[in-house]
């Protein structure tokens, strides 16, 4: 079994930055790929950035590179994303996802492990 907790949520004005966190418990073999995606109310589950352990590569949606950045732990089985500037656009529920492969990073369907999500709104 492998269990995501989000935290780091809140509401945020236009322009400022916040920092959500990911921990992960169980097999890490379950987590070698972790990423982030965000769902608005009526809308479909989007991808926002993701990391492969194997490769220590990151992955960004084109839209969010430059603004949005995500790290994993050293200690603990841990993902980050550093979310900065944010616009009403950006608010939503961001979800924690991990799976040992996955086909295309940034299709939520080939995630396995997910969490509860953690809300983010942003008023101007």
């Amino acid at each position: 079994q492998v269990q995501l907790v989000e935290s780091g949520g809140g509401l945020v004005q236009a322009g400022d930055s916040l920092r959500l966190s990911c921990v992960a418990s169980g097999r890490t073999v379950s987590t070698r790929i972790m990423g982030w995606f965000r769902q608005a109310p009526g809308q479909e589950r989007d991808f926002v950035a993701a990391h492969s352990s194997s490769t220590n590569t990151t992955y960004y949606a084109n839209s969010l590179e430059g603004r949005f950045a995500v790290s994993r732990g050293n200690t603990t089985n841990t993902m980050y994303l550093q979310m900065h500037s944010l616009e009403p656009e950006d608010a939503a529920v961001y979800y924690c996802a991990a799976s040992t492969n996955v086909r295309d990073i940034s299709r939520a369907a080939d995630y396995i492990h997910w969490g509860q999500g953690t809300q983010v709104t942003v008023s101007s």
